[in-house]
């Protein structure tokens, strides 16, 4: 067992993982932060997206134990004081979800990029969202959705 420690969410925890404990597995159940859905455990649907440090992670590909002294930030806490962020507003209103399963990855992948880029274009958008997948939405809305969020913060 390995003694890590990470802020998440902005509160502190300190918890015993075994090395090979991946970090989505870590949030979901020693946490119980369950926004974090496990898709694929390869990296290739990106529904356990989280911010991590700032930057968007894949966090079925980062072991807890590297995460050890990380800001981390999940979908739990995205809200703030009871007011939606943003992206979950513009998800809400521009029908940017349907089954929901991909939803929380989609929105910290948002985040992470428009914190990169804050005035972004259709196709950057697109671009930035290729590692997330969809099954339900054909992405339209949810492209229409972090161009809004994107307005809204910008304003």
């Amino acid at each position: 067992m390995k003694r890590i420690s990470m802020t998440v969410n902005g509160v502190r925890h300190e918890a015993d993982v075994e090395p090979r404990t991946l970090l989505v597995h870590f949030i979901r159940e020693q946490l119980e932060l369950t926004g974090t859905n496990v898709g694929c455990d390869t990296s290739s649907c990106g529904a356990c997206t989280i911010l991590m440090n700032g930057q968007s992670v894949k966090s079925c590909t980062v072991l807890a134990v590297q995460a050890d002294g990380a800001d981390v930030a999940t979908v739990e806490g995205l809200a703030s004081n009871g007011d939606w962020h943003p992206v979950q507003k513009a998800f809400h209103e521009n029908h940017g979800l349907q089954c929901g399963f991909c939803t929380p990855g989609m929105m910290m992948a948002a985040v992470g990029y428009l914190d990169e880029n804050p005035a972004p274009t259709e196709d950057e958008v697109r671009l930035a969202l290729e590692g997330n997948l969809c099954r339900c939405t054909g992405y339209h809305n949810i492209v229409k959705a972090v161009l809004a969020a994107a307005d809204d913060m910008g304003s």
